[in-house]
């Protein structure tokens, strides 16, 4: 892990780019601390400058908290290699969306399946570089999505103990059974107007995930609504499991 730059918010706040190997990557930690502190991984769908303003936001709140935050770009999103496979899945992804046509399960495995094996496997070797860093350690929470990598990093990583998830991707029908092994804590977070959403689908996984604590917040309003006092009970909720 190399660091690439290095900035001091004016909350406290360390703020410093990385790169391992070809994914770049931000760590968000307190400035000084006393002891190691637990951290918490920033899942998004990808496009790490374009995502920026929210990640930093959701990283300042965890580091508030009393967390370190960490966020890597996606395989094929940003400036890395393009997947071209994934890019017309996406395209006809919208197509559907956009003709109100079903959104079928091919889509959705062509789409999901090839970043859920490679992203990963990064988000692993990742987690391997930021334990290894002074003043960072566990236990580790996951916050966001992409649901399905989620999923997947959940059942194998066992590293991770506590997870806040957005129900705001699609999830393929094949990855429910991984679904079932998750046992670990769960706060799902589902917007129940979300225009590119399957609330059914959302709700499908919610049903069958395997943790004996698992509670979904379902809000009124579209993909970006999600209501600030979420971010309250995100809190509570990784207080509850990383302390």
């Amino acid at each position: 892990m190399y660091f690439t730059s290095e900035q001091r918010l004016d909350d406290g706040v360390l703020e410093r780019e990385f790169t391992l190997g070809e994914i770049p990557g931000i760590l968000w930690t307190p400035e000084t601390t006393a002891a190691p502190t637990p951290l918490i991984l920033l899942g998004h769908p990808g496009g790490l400058r374009r995502m920026y303003p929210r990640l930093a936001a959701r990283a300042r709140a965890a580091v508030a908290a009393g967390y370190a935050a960490a966020t890597i770009e996606l395989p094929g999103s940003g400036d890395r290699p393009r997947f071209a496979a994934v890019d017309e899945a996406r395209a006809d992804l919208q197509r559907a969306l956009g003709a109100g046509e079903p959104v079928t399960g091919d889509i959705v495995d062509r789409l999901i399946l090839p970043l859920v094996e490679r992203a990963v496997p990064e988000w692993r070797a990742t987690l391997d570089a930021l334990l290894a860093q002074p003043g960072i350690g566990g236990p580790v929470g996951f916050s966001g999505g992409v649901l399905a990598i989620a999923i997947r990093l959940a059942v194998v990583e066992p590293r991770i103990v506590a997870a806040g998830l957005f129900a705001g991707s699609y999830v393929p029908r094949s990855m429910f059974d991984e679904a079932r092994q998750v046992t670990i804590p769960l706060l799902v977070l589902l917007q129940w107007d979300d225009e590119g959403n399957d609330r059914q689908l959302a709700l499908d996984v919610f049903d069958a995930f395997g943790s004996k604590e698992k509670t979904l917040h379902a809000n009124m309003g579209g993909h970006t609504g999600i209501p600030a006092f979420e971010g309250d009970d995100g809190n509570r909720f990784f207080g509850r499991h990383l302390r």
